[in-house]
Order: C-alpha cells, then structure tokens, then sequence
C-alpha cells in the first residue's frame, strides 16, 4: 500500500521534513516514489504540490495522521483530523 507520510532531513537539532510517497514497508529515508513538498516546523510553513497529492489520493493511498492534520490544517485536503495512537496527551494531576 502507498503511503503519504513525512521524511526526516535537516541537520542535528534543526529537523525539516520531506512529504514524500511510498510503500508503507519502505524505510522512509530511503528512496521514495515521489516528493510531495516539505515542512519546516520551526516556521509552521508546508510548501506541498496539491494536484499530485489528490492524485495519490484518488488512486487509494493513504497517509500517516500527522501528514493528514498537516494537509487539512492548511486547507488542501477537506476532512477530519485524526488522532495518532502515539500522541503525546497532557495528564491533569489530581490534586
């Protein structure tokens, strides 16, 4: 299955991301089938090419939930946020 999904580049402490595409199995720092666009989270700035990723998309891809939040939050894809199994909660202690 083709997935839609982030690629870590960048140097040590200063991360940016790839949108790439590719098999779900494949180590998404290896080769990809295509790159999607990028996003820098230091600036919240997503430069994503929109035609090809509702390409993907129509053709049965999927995407990770965190590429999924990204593309609704900017408004290119419409639909629900979804929320990842591994996500970081806050706890309210009882006091």
């Amino acid at each position: 299955m083709l997935t839609i999904r982030l690629s870590r580049v960048g140097k040590k402490g200063y991360p940016t991301y790839r949108l790439i595409i590719s098999e779900k199995q494949r180590d998404p720092y290896g080769k990809a089938l295509e790159i999607l666009g990028a996003y820098n989270p230091h600036t919240k700035e997503l430069q994503a090419k929109a035609d090809r990723i509702t390409y993907w998309i129509s053709k049965g891809a999927g995407m990770s939930d965190t590429v999924n939040n990204l593309l609704i939050s900017k408004k290119i894809i419409e639909g629900k946020k979804t929320k990842s199994p591994g996500a970081k909660t806050k706890k309210k202690e009882a006091k």
